[in-house]
């Protein structure tokens, strides 16, 4: 715990470029697990087909992350304010508690997505020409689910402990294996979209491994035998805090089902059929995660600060640590929103050169349903800082508000309006739900923020009159007792 302390002492922006820079590079190269399987793909001869194949599945993966991260990030966010409160004792339980109930987890998510393979890929949008692609692809992916979502969860668990350029070393080494392998599997050994899947559990495994050492010798804990035992109160701790995660993750998979069902409704009516807009969108989101990791990982980086310093009572350097997170997580979104509105041609070709049409429908999704997205990174960094400091409520509307609920509604109604004008025009709605969705989200989580804040100070002068009326009840009971003390002792001395 001595270590942790100095979360509480070095200058917020020294905390934050040391824990944020290794995250952010650790997340980036994870990106690269999907994005590099697309590339590959898309220049080989299952092109946008394959792509599509792919994206089918990528909703089903972030489903299996949602039930896993759940308790994953929850046992981080309590690891970290465990360490502003110097609790050893709960720290060491909400670690072994978070990576058994995960495992136990992932292993029953394995077995029923092994089971249900091909109705599930229907459920995603896979069309005839992408059923088997999308099975043979998941299959493999399916079968090391206890590795992939064990490796996430103690890698949170890792930055949380404060080692994030150890969690990132453990993410990139198993990227990195993934990239070389990609094109020998692919190309070489000609293996195809199996050869994809197999470069990336190989990634995987290796990344598993790595963050499995670490546990030997952590920092903040020491985990033993009893540790690993499932506590239920502090399973429910866990939950509770991880719930925000665990919507982010489903919010992404209710996205990306309304899209590929729309895409696939109105697609088919269109010009442009529906597996080029499947295939489109399943790059576009592949090319916002690294946009969206890059925030995430400012704000995951700055995790650890901020649950030190909000459990020690230091507000002061909780809103420093939050200034700097939005400061620097805005500045990313909007470089990258010019990007995407100017140059959108440069980052379609990356993943293969493909037909008139496609490359028509491509740069007209990443101008419109990406226009505002560096609101979306705002939103993002907004539920993990509410997570961080233990307020999961703040954190659940952050996470929803945009994605679960502002997205449903405008994809449905406006798609309606436009295929009422004229057939196949519906397709369009969906790219405009986008940037409606982040500006009616950002006011309300704008309001939110502002408003906590303003109570903040608050809370902390009701605290220290809390403190300090306490400490006068107890002086005046103390004095009470000692007087009391003093009669009984004078009234024995009295009778004898």
């Amino acid at each position: 715990m001595e270590e942790s302390k100095i979360l509480g002492k070095k200058p917020v922006h020294e905390l934050l470029l040391k824990f944020s820079v290794p995250c952010v590079m650790g997340l980036l190269i994870s990106a690269l697990y999907n994005i590099v399987d697309q590339i590959f793909i898309g220049n080989s001869s299952l092109g946008y087909l394959g792509n599509a194949a792919t994206g089918i599945s990528f909703p089903i993966v972030c489903i299996c992350n949602a039930f896993a991260w759940c308790v994953g990030d929850g046992a981080a966010s309590y690891l970290s304010i465990c360490s502003g409160r110097q609790d050893s004792e709960s720290a060491h339980k909400c670690v072994g508690t978070g990576l058994s109930a995960s495992f136990l987890v992932s292993v029953v998510l394995s077995v029923i997505c092994l089971i249900f393979i091909e109705p599930l890929m229907v459920l995603f949008g896979a069309s005839q020409a992408t059923l088997t692609l999308a099975s043979d692809y998941f299959r493999i992916i399916a079968m090391f689910f206890p590795l992939y979502l064990m490796f996430n969860v103690m890698n949170s668990m890792i930055r949380a402990d404060g080692s994030p350029t150890y969690a990132m070393v453990a993410m990139c080494s198993g990227a990195i294996l993934n990239i070389i392998l990609d094109p020998i599997c692919i190309f070489w050994l000609d293996w195809g979209i199996e050869g994809a899947a197999i470069a990336t559990v190989i990634g995987q495994t290796v990344s598993f491994i790595i963050c499995a050492v670490y546990f030997l010798k952590p920092k903040s804990f020491k985990l033993s035998k009893e540790s690993f035992y499932i506590k239920k109160e502090m399973l429910r701790n866990l939950v509770i805090l991880g719930g925000s995660t665990f919507i982010i993750q489903i919010s992404m998979v209710v996205m990306t089902l309304l899209s590929n069902i729309t895409l696939a409704k109105y697609g088919a009516t269109s010009v442009y059929g529906s597996d080029i807009p499947i295939s489109v969108f399943s790059i576009q989101t592949k090319v916002y995660t690294i946009v969206s990791n890059i925030a995430v990982g400012i704000a995951l980086g700055g995790q650890p600060i901020l649950g030190y310093n909000f459990g020690a009572k230091k507000l002061d350097r909780v809103k420093k640590t939050y200034r700097y997170i939005l400061i620097s997580s805005l500045s990313v979104g909007i470089l990258a929103t010019l990007i995407f509105e100017f140059y959108p041609e440069k980052i379609i070709l990356i993943f293969g050169k493909q037909n008139d049409l496609y490359m028509n429908f491509a740069v007209k999704s990443f101008r419109i349903f990406l226009g505002l997205c560096f609101i979306t990174c705002f939103i993002k960094i907004s539920s993990i800082f509410f997570q961080s400091i233990g307020k999961p409520v703040h954190s659940m509307v952050a996470s929803v508000m945009r994605d679960m609920f502002c997205f449903v509604v405008f994809t449905i109604g406006i798609s309606r309006m436009f295929e009422s004008k004229e057939i196949g025009k519906g397709i369009y709605g969906i790219l405009l739900a986008s940037p409606l969705s982040d500006a009616v989200a950002g006011i309300v989580i704008i309001t939110m923020t502002v408003y906590f804040f303003k109570n903040l100070g608050v809370e902390k002068e009701k605290e220290i009159r809390k403190e300090k009326y306490a400490e006068t009840i107890k002086r005046q009971a103390n004095g009470l007792l000692i007087t009391l003390l003093g009669y009984i002792k004078g009234t024995e001395k009295s009778k004898n």
